[in-house]
This record gives C-alpha cells, sequence and structure tokens, in this order.
C-alpha cells in the first residue's frame, strides 16, 4: 500500500510543479507610470541620472544613487538631503546650486532605478515578491503588479502595515498586539467581483499583502489524475465532485471499498470513514460531501487490504500540501 501511494506522489508531483512554475523572482523590476514621475517620492537606495543646460560633462552617461541616509552627492552642487523629495523639487534644490555655474540652469532629473518605495506581495499570486510602486497604486494595481491571483487562491488577502503610517482605511482594521502595525482584511470574492470599491485601498510603501491559500481536498490510489484540488471561494467539494476533478477511476477501482481520511481536530489520529462510490455512483446512495484536507482514497480491486494507513495518508497529504503551497 505504501508502494503504491508513493508511486501516485511521484506521478502527481510533476504536474503541480509545473502549475507552480509561473512564480518568478523575488525582486521584480516596477513598472514605471510616467505619469507618476512627478510625485514619486525619492527614498535611499532610488538611482537617479541628470541632464543640465551646458554642463553635459559632468553629467553624460552617469547616474547617481541616494545613499542610505538619504542624501545625494550631485556634482557641482555638493550633497542634497534627497529622500522626501520629489523629482521636481531635487531639480529645483540642484538648479539653485548650479546658479554659481551656469545662469538659469535647467535641469532635469530622472529615475533610473526604484529602490525606496518596496510593497510585499505574498501567497496565491502568480508572481510573488517585492515590488516597486510609484506614484498612487491601489491594492488591485499592486495585484496586477504580482501577476494576479493563482487558482490556489483561497478567501482572504490581509494587509499589515506600519502604524507610523496611520491605520488601513477599511472596515474592521485592527491593531496587532504590539501596538505597531494596523492589520486589514479585503474578500477576495469583492476583489473578483468589483463589488465594493471601498475595499481597493491605496497601498503605501512598506504594506504586505498577502493572498491567503485555498484548503485543499486530496484523492489518492485508484483514479486517473490523482492529486489535491483547491476548494476556491465558498466551493464545497463532493466525493463524486472530486472524483471527476481527478479524471475518474481507474478499471481496477474498488468502487465499494473507498474511505475518506479525515483529520479531527485535538485527535492525533485520523478517522477512517468508509464510503462505497459503487451504490453512490448507481444512485442508491447519497453523494458524500468532503471536508477541506480529506483524502478520498480509492484502493485497488486486487489489494489484500482495502485500509489506507493512516500515516501514509497523513504523508501525502502533507507533501502534496507542500507542492500546492
Amino acid at each position: 500500500m505504501r508502494y503504491l501511494i508513493l508511486l501516485s506522489l511521484t506521478l502527481t508531483a510533476l504536474p503541480f510543479q509545473k502549475a507552480l512554475g509561473q512564480t518568478a523572482n523575488p525582486v521584480s523590476a516596477p513598472i514605471f507610470d510616467q505619469s507618476s514621475a512627478s510625485s514619486y517620492v525619492l527614498g535611499p537606495n532610488d538611482q537617479l541620472s541628470f541632464t543640465v543646460t551646458n554642463l553635459a560633462e559632468e553629467f553624460t552617461d552617469k547616474t547617481f544613487r541616494i545613499d542610505l541616509n538619504g542624501n545625494l552627492n550631485v556634482p557641482l552642487a555638493g550633497r542634497i538631503h534627497a529622500a522626501g523629495l520629489t523629482i521636481e523639487e531635487l531639480e529645483g534644490q540642484v538648479g539653485q546650486r548650479l546658479v554659481r555655474y551656469v545662469k538659469d540652469p535647467e535641469v532635469v532629473a530622472a529615475v533610473t532605478e526604484f529602490n525606496s518605495q518596496p510593497v510585499s506581495v505574498l501567497g496565491a499570486v502568480n508572481n510573488a515578491g517585492i515590488k516597486q510602486v510609484t506614484g498612487r497604486k491601489t491594492l488591485f494595481e499592486v495585484l496586477s503588479l504580482a501577476g494576479g491571483l493563482n487558482q490556489y487562491a483561497g478567501n482572504t488577502i490581509m494587509i499589515t502595515r506600519n502604524l507610523d503610517k496611520g491605520p488601513i482605511p477599511l472596515p474592521g482594521a485592527m491593531t496587532d498586539a504590539t501596538g505597531q502595525f494596523s492589520v486589514g482584511s479585503v474578500s477576495v470574492k469583492t476583489i473578483l467581483n468589483a463589488t465594493d470599491p471601498v475595499q481597493n485601498v491605496v497601498i503605501l510603501p512598506g504594506d504586505i499583502i498577502s493572498v491567503s491559500k485555498a484548503d485543499v481536498i486530496y484523492a489518492v490510489g485508484q483514479v486517473t489524475k490523482p492529486g489535491g484540488f483547491p476548494l476556491n471561494q465558498d466551493q464545497n467539494l463532493s466525493a463524486l465532485q472530486v472524483l471527476s476533478l481527478a479524471g475518474g477511476l481507474t478499471r481496477t477501482a474498488a468502487l465499494g471499498k473507498a474511505q475518506i481520511v479525515r483529520t479531527v481536530a485535538g485527535s492525533s489520529d485520523p478517522t477512517e470513514i468508509a464510503v462505497n462510490l459503487k451504490q453512490i455512483m448507481a444512485g442508491k446512495a447519497p453523494d458524500v460531501p468532503l471536508q477541506p484536507n480529506d483524502i478520498l482514497f480509492v484502493p485497488n480491486s486486487n489489494a489484500k487490504s482495502v485500509g489506507v494507513r493512516a500515516l501514509d495518508a497523513i504523508t501525502l497529504a502533507a507533501a502534496y500540501g507542500a507542492i500546492v503551497h
């Protein structure tokens, strides 16, 4: 029995890895909105270039990075505290310092690398990681930068914000136990249906967005495609529905000897529930609703033992959970 389960796990691991292979590198380049340039607030590690009339030699093909203290060394202009300034404000300060060298200097600054306004997007999105936001970005826009929700998305999106930037403007937002962070939640269904614009809050640098992962139901044994199947928003699955998702049964399946292996809260031993799929498929017995993390096991009709060992089932569920999540 253990051999059959491990074989099923080996055969199905590759499709799950492929499904999750869309995840990109953890730090991604920002998508720069040119209309946000003038309002972008500079910060440490941002890199800039300058174009100044009659001072091409000092600035052409050169870049300048704001240090961790927020200072920027600009040729002829000296050290300027650039963190907290917009690009337009920085241009003005550089221009004021260059008047001793050029009459009415025209200064144009451009950010060549955005590194100071990170937002972390975690969980069930297609491209999780750190996103650099430029200008005003809403929750929906930041999730789009992360490639949108993937097929394993659960029901809730959590937003965590340092309270020095104020509380999150969401109904029900609370302060965490440390008193340092505001935590709010948004329903995934609200995002998918776009039914409540109030929940599309503006995301600030330093915010953490976490998309919950869906609960999973597993089908193993004599099914065509053994694996884990996520429960989407407000979705319930029955034994027959899970069998359908698993591609149906093999020819050697023992329909009358299937079992549901269910973890019970507060108990170290799972519960094994007999399921007669033969009668259910013939309409002689009602379909059986499944719960999150249930394992529907369909044995081989030639197996000497129809029971599935609890240890095997728990090991399988844990392995599939690691692949899915």
